[in-house]
């Protein structure tokens, strides 16, 4: 019980951390390159809150578990598979994903 405000911490600290490094990379390269103007610790905060609200979650929910590539199911199903049965699929796959000639 005792490390339970602890870990409370660490994520607090990590947000406003991060703020800071979103602040400090805007405000090193974005008004050099694009002539925008610099930004305050609050700004980025808030831009960084922003910016995880719409392409993250703040870590919440679900974790990426596994191999990047695939299901260990799926890695194991295609290595039990014949050299026969792997070309029949990635014909099967190519005719699938080539683009339709009937649409134009």
């Amino acid at each position: 019980m005792k490390r339970k405000p602890f870990f409370i911490l660490i994520p607090i600290t990590a947000l406003f951390a991060l703020s800071a490094i979103v602040m400090f990379l805007w405000n090193m390269l974005l008004p050099d390159l694009f002539n925008l103007p610099e930004i305050t610790y609050w700004q980025a905060f808030g831009l960084f809150a922003l910016s995880r609200l719409l392409f993250g979650s703040f870590g919440f929910g679900r974790r990426h578990q596994g191999p990047p590539f695939g299901k260990p199911h799926l890695r194991e199903k295609w290595e039990n598979m014949s050299e026969e049965e792997k070309q029949h699929f990635r014909e099967r796959l190519a005719k699938r994903c080539s683009p339709r000639k009937d649409v134009e």
